[in-house]
């Protein structure tokens, strides 16, 4: 019996080393992903898109649209802004309002590529922003832009965040990444 408690002793410790040994091995460190600036503003869940009756909408997307549209109405507002959209105001002033959604839907689709959405159908397919904001390239740009007035242009975007719930306040590091996402793409917005 003496013989028989050794000889289970012996095979559990066995048992217990391999058992340990594998697992050990087995057993992966995991480094949690930093989830991308679209999926922080609301990802890619489909919702009701509030503009379009029946239609769902990425919940990111949805963010980035408003945010887009609220900044659009601040920018557009702004008289140290004003020299730079003369095609659009002058439309806009006949009623015409096809060149108001045609830059809210860039607009958007460059924030949600920018900011990591891989929903191809809202990728961005617009001209790069080196030529979309030279008035040679694009004849819906007044003038080039200056670094004052980047700085203001990224300013009003702060304020189109804030109208939607977006503020230093309450979620200081999403706002700094938008910003800070904004920022790298002044080498190709200011020209002058």
């Amino acid at each position: 019996m003496k013989k028989s408690v050794l000889t289970l002793t012996a095979c559990l410790s066995l048992a217990v080393f391999m058992y340990s040994s594998c697992s050990k091995e087995e057993t992966k460190t995991v480094t949690p992903t930093t989830p991308t600036l679209y999926s922080r503003v609301g990802g890619s869940t489909m919702v009701n898109d509030p503009n379009n009756s029946g239609q769902m909408i990425e919940a990111g997307r949805l963010t980035l649209r408003a945010v887009v549209d609220s900044s659009i109405l601040v920018i557009a507002g702004d008289p140290q802004m004003a020299k730079y959209f003369p095609v659009l105001f002058a439309e806009l002033g006949a009623g015409n309002t096809s060149g108001l959604v045609a830059l809210s839907k860039s607009f958007t689709d460059f924030m949600c590529t920018a900011t990591g959405c891989t929903n191809s159908a809202y990728a961005y397919k617009g001209k790069s922003m080196k030529a979309a904001h030279d008035p040679a390239q694009n004849n819906r740009m007044g003038v080039k832009a200056d670094k004052a007035d980047f700085d203001k242009f990224v300013g009003d975007i702060g304020v189109g965040l804030a109208q939607n719930g977006v503020t230093s306040a309450n979620n200081k590091q999403l706002v700094d990444d938008l910003v800070a996402l904004l920022y790298t793409t002044e080498a190709d917005i200011v020209q002058k």
